[in-house]
């Protein structure tokens, strides 16, 4: 079975459906030849809602459906019968998608939690039948309006991954391998750089302890990767709303240090996410490769050379090791911020 694609921008343009006519009619029954004006009113136009849902991790849909249009009201009838309302379109999303015009750069909507809903384009007001302008003066009016034209617009959508905590680092750093090992996940794990190449999620269960949480695997960054390197740094929004970033570094690696400098830079060098004063913690991995005095001295060094990360941990995703302390940590770290959260309200 083909790979769905992940596609997390994309440009639609709207329309609500116009408004029905409404008409000119007069009562012609026996016994009452002038029983008067009944034309009835046109329908209105139907809608373009947005609804955030679950279930849904791309605008992938959305790359062959640019053009969406509501249907058009029904005309008025006869006998003071006004025409059905167009039906409104429905277009589920992600949670996380923003709704941004297209034209001005304005924010329309931010889609984050289920069941938020917008409306991108107004259907047209139906035009009014003859019966509604009879008046003591007029009786029998002999004029109709039509219905209105459905509002157009053009809007870019963009994702951003709602998630608690957000891994990055570089290409064959583990996160992926992480990933799988507290979730139910399956990113794509090999033995190449960039196996990851769109964000994945996985959601920690239960069993750990506390309060679940959802957890985002980005692809990794590179030295460079703000001017175009790797995969370039497009995939940084997905981490923009997490409240937790996890820095996870090969600790077998030569150049950890350095490659925990280059990290540092590209979120730097990305202002736009905000991600670099973010809270961090730094994860080492694949310390079941290393010895006991190995561990100690890789921890203690990264902790002198990176003061700024609120947790060093040390950890193999692959053999386990650490794994379900760190879990645990990152549980308590979220139930404490909701507590605190809920005590300032």
């Amino acid at each position: 079975m083909a790979k769905t694609a992940f596609i997390d921008e994309v440009e639609i343009n709207v329309a609500g459906g116009d408004g029905g006519n409404g008409i000119v009619s007069f009562l012609r029954e026996r016994a009452r030849p002038f029983g008067g004006p009944n034309g009835g009113n046109g329908g209105r136009g139907g809608r373009v809602v947005m609804t955030a849902t679950t279930g849904l991790n791309t605008l992938l849909e959305f790359r062959f459906k640019r053009n969406i249009r509501a249907a058009n009201g029904k005309r008025g009838g006869s006998s003071l019968c006004h025409g059905a309302h167009g039906e409104d379109v429905v277009l589920p999303v992600p949670l996380g998608t923003r709704v941004v015009d297209a034209a001005s750069g304005y924010l329309h909507a931010d889609l984050v939690a289920i069941g938020d809903s917008v409306v991108l384009a107004d259907g047209g007001r139906g035009g009014f039948g003859n019966a509604h302008y009879k008046s003591s003066t007029n009786r029998t009016p002999r004029t109709a309006s039509k219905g209105e034209e459905g509002v157009q617009r053009c809007f870019r959508l963009e994702l951003k991954v709602v998630a608690d905590v957000g891994l990055l680092g570089l290409p064959n750093a583990g996160k992926s391998t992480f990933l799988r090992a507290i979730s139910a996940a399956r990113p794509k794990v090999a033995a190449y750089p960039f196996t990851t190449l769109a964000p994945s999620l996985g959601w920690v269960e239960l069993e750990y302890g506390g309060e679940a949480l959802v957890v985002a695997d980005i692809p990794g960054i590179i030295r460079g990767a703000a001017d175009g390197a790797g995969l370039g740094n497009r995939f940084l929004r997905h981490l923009s709303r997490t409240a937790l970033l996890c820095q996870i570094v090969d600790a077998t690696s030569e150049t950890a240090i350095e490659d925990c400098r280059d990290i540092d830079n590209e979120l730097r060098r990305a202002a736009e996410h905000d991600l670099a004063d973010k809270p961090r913690w730094l994860l080492l991995n694949k310390i079941d490769l290393l010895t006991e005095e190995e561990q100690q001295e890789k921890l203690q060094q990264m902790q002198q050379e990176f003061p700024f990360f609120e947790r060093v941990l040390a950890l193999s995703a692959l053999a386990g090791n650490g794994v379900r302390d760190c879990v645990k940590l990152l549980l308590a770290r979220q139930q404490a911020q909701q507590e605190q959260q809920v005590a300032v309200e």
